[in-house]
């Protein structure tokens, strides 16, 4: 087979460099017009569904994801494509739910939410919380994949060097130009990953001669299917059907890094919007990224490693010039990963442990903070980076460790938004309580001490955690009922304008369309 680097044209090397260029001159630009910290931290409020809705989409789509998904169709099959196409269900717990919460608030931190439903230590728990695993998982995580691909392509650059460059690049813009700068570029960067996947789809395809039968005769039989059996190592399916979206409720409904763009919308009608698109974005990752994964099995048989089949795909299948546009999505994968953590990270400390009620800040001054916590930030992340390397398999376990933060979480927000019952100090012990049984839990799994399936452990754990949180408020009942705000109406779930003066525009229609799309996914490929 020939090598990877080989296969790379000039033509691909200028292609990489004018998006790099682009990207640039989108930061610069927009820099120059981010004065305070809400313009800094949410884009002063300003963005609108499709930006929303893009950049949603390009902040998750990582380079592990994306190496991941091809090379896990590979090895085992799309069931794990689940992770994408399900992520409309908690999308549309945030648009019906919780963004109607969070905007009549005007928060600008996740956690702020939980100061306002329960108290100031509970936000603060789960905001230094989220600060941990997303600096040290997500943006680290995001710059050890995305050096690791660098030397693939380029083996003569050390890791270390890659990881520098990509952290000191991307953390440049979104020091400076905050979250308008990292949405901007997360719409530019979204679409240069769907038409590069897409093309490369079309190709893998082509190859197979447009002729889904002949999909399915080459490749090994259960390699197409959704659902597998309840002791499949690799996606169980009650692991499926409930514990991958309960997963991603934590992912896409609380997490700063990813609500962000939600907070940062124009209004309620906007967010909801925004929302759903990515929803509907998130069903291309099947047939863009996984379903070529799987065309690999009969046209590339001799891929060493499961991580390479991206790699070689793109530069065996695609033509000069196409190889440069699919490896700048690479790139944009990166980047849109590694400036979404750090500005989020910053917005986090400035207004969760920096700002206080009784203490504000200038806008001008939490601007400064902001820039100052996100070049730190990124000086972390450069460091711890290349170590992950030495880790050996443990790496691969810090995915797992995501679901031991899930379960309590939902349980808080999710009862919490429902029910003014639930107390504080009931909220406080569950957190606390169930974090300690969920490392117990993984730890015993590492020693394969624990049978489950790690996202049937968190469907499990999830129950659990909203039994002891009700438990527990019945124990400690709430002494002072939560502001009106912070509690979720039906009456307030919808927008003024939902419809926007025209039909086709009206939110649950689309909704109703996203879960139509997700309902298809499941039957067609059970």
């Amino acid at each position: 087979m020939e090598s990877v680097q080989s296969k790379i044209s000039s033509l691909d090397l200028a292609v990489i460099a004018l998006y790099v260029i682009i990207v640039l001159a989108i930061g610069v630009y927009v820099s120059r017009k981010t004065k305070t910290g809400e313009d800094l931290f949410l884009a002063g409020r300003s963005l609108g569904w499709p930006a929303i809705g893009f950049s949603l989409f390009a902040s998750n789509i990582s380079t592990t994801t994306i190496i991941g998904l091809t090379g896990s169709a590979y090895a085992t099959g799309i069931a794990t494509s689940a992770f994408e196409w399900m992520s409309g269900i908690p999308l549309l717990f945030l648009a019906f739910i919780f963004a109607p919460l969070y905007l009549k608030s005007k928060i600008t931190t996740t956690p702020e939410w939980l100061d306002r439903r329960y108290s100031r230590r509970v936000r603060l728990y789960f905001s230094g919380l989220t600060v941990l695993f997303t600096v040290l998982v997500d943006t680290a995580g995001g710059l050890y994949a995305g050096g690791v691909v660098m030397t693939t392509f380029f083996p003569d650059v050390p890791l270390w060097v890659s990881c520098i460059t990509i952290g000191v690049f991307a953390g440049g813009y979104a020091a400076t130009g905050g979250l308008k700068a990292v949405v901007y570029t997360d719409v530019l960067q979204a679409v240069v990953l769907i038409v590069g996947c897409a093309i490369t789809a079309f190709l893998m395809f082509q190859s197979l001669g447009f002729s889904w039968d002949s999909v399915r005769e080459a490749l090994p039989d259960g390699h197409l299917d959704l659902i597998k059996p309840w002791d499949d190592p690799n996606l169980p399916w009650p692991g499926l059907l409930f514990g991958v979206w309960i997963l991603g409720f934590w992912y896409w409904v609380t997490n700063q890094y990813i609500v962000q763009r939600v907070l940062g919308a124009k209004g309620l009608e906007q967010a909801q919007r925004g929302a759903i698109v990515g929803g509907l974005l998130k069903c291309l990752p099947l047939f863009i990224m996984v379903l070529p994964g799987a065309m690999a099995v009969p046209l590339l048989p001799d891929v060493p490693e499961q991580d390479m089949v991206f790699p070689v795909m793109i530069t065996q299948i695609l033509p000069a010039g196409l190889t440069g546009l699919v490896l700048s999505g690479l790139v944009a994968a990166i980047m849109s990963t590694v400036d979404s953590t750090l500005n989020s990270s910053s917005t986090l400390v400035v207004h969760d442990f920096v700002t206080r009620p009784e203490d504000p800040v200038s806008p001008e001054t939490s601007r400064k903070y902001g820039t100052i916590c996100t070049l730190t930030f990124m000086l972390v992340a450069v460091i711890v980076a290349p170590l992950i390397q030495y880790a050996g398999g443990i790496w691969s376990y810090l995915q797992q460790a995501f679901s031991i933060i899930v379960p309590p979480i939902v349980a808080v927000y999710f009862l919490g938004a429902l029910s003014s019952k639930m107390s504080e100090k009931a909220a406080f012990m569950t957190l606390l309580s169930m974090h300690a049984l969920g490392v117990l839990l993984f730890v015993l799994g590492q020693f394969d001490l624990w049978p489950l399936h790690y996202t049937v452990t968190v469907v499990a754990m999830t129950v659990l955690s909203c039994l002891v949180l009700w438990g527990l408020s019945v124990l400690f009942p709430t002494t002072e009922p939560p502001a009106e705000d912070v509690i979720w109406r039906a009456k307030n779930s919808l927008a003024a304008d939902a419809t926007g003066g025209n039909k086709l525009m009206d939110v649950r229609l689309w909704a109703a369309v996203l879960a139509a799309g997700m309902a298809a996914i499941l039957i067609s490929f059970w």
